[in-house]
Parts: C-alpha cells; structure tokens; sequence
C-alpha cells in the first residue's frame, strides 16, 4: 500500500460586507467539496500575506475589490484528505459587480439566514463566530 503525503492548505478567507449583507458563493458542484457555500478566498501564494492573498483571490474569484481588515477567527480543521488552516478577515466592500468567475452561484445574505445554506464543515466555526457578533449587534 503506497501512502499519500497528507498535505495542509493554508487558506486566507474573506467576510466580504456591505452594510448587513455578507456575500457567500457556492463552489463548483465538481470537485473537493462541490456544491457546498463558501465565504470567498483561497490558498496563500508563496511570499504573500494573508491580506494580499484575500484581496488577490476575491478579484481573481469575483472581480471585487475590497480593503481587508480585521482577522475574526483562525480555524484549524481535518478533513480525512488533507487539513486547512483558515485565516479568515473581515472585508470592506469597495467596488464591482459581483461575478462567479470560479464559483456557480453568488448571494448576499444576512448573517440570520447563514444557518440555511450547508457550507463545509471548516466553515462551521466562522458561522458560530459571525452569529456571535450578530448576538452582540457589532456592525462590520
């Protein structure tokens, strides 16, 4: 039996907000995790910052632009062929139309209707941490 090397992703994520709403994109139904929600974002490149790699992949991912600001939440997770390290930040809406460059399906959602799209377990605790803030009644 041959063993695969178990890899690890490090990934920078992006809360993308504009006034309440929160974008949310549905990943290609082909493919590692297909047809599940997402917060946007993906893997860092070598010598970028978890910012610059947030910002890169929203314009790359959805012709967006915004300014990244404060980190929510770290999350370490285990899926049973690799494991992902989510940086995830707070984004300020900036400009452009939303588009699904990469993805199949964009929306804009109150943090309230998060609970009804299924997302990837990873995502679970950004879930939890934004309904935590919504509990709060912080505004991003």
């Amino acid at each position: 039996m041959i063993v695969q090397p178990f890899t690890h992703k490090l990934v920078g994520v992006g809360l993308i907000w504009d006034a309440d709403l929160l974008l949310i994109d549905r990943r290609r139904q082909t493919g590692l995790l297909g047809g599940l929600w997402e917060f946007p974002g993906g893997k860092i490149e070598p010598g970028e910052s978890i910012p610059e790699c947030i910002a890169r992949e929203i314009q790359e991912e959805l012709a967006l632009q915004v300014v990244v600001g404060a980190e929510l939440i770290t999350i370490k997770h285990t899926y049973s062929e690799f494991d992902v390290t989510l940086v995830v930040h707070h984004c300020q809406y900036l400009g452009g139309e939303p588009q699904p460059l990469s993805c199949d399906e964009i929306r804009w959602v109150k943090v309230a209707e998060l609970g009804n799209y299924q997302f990837p377990a990873a995502n679970a605790e950004i879930v939890a941490a934004l309904v935590a803030l919504k509990n709060l009644d912080l505004t991003y």
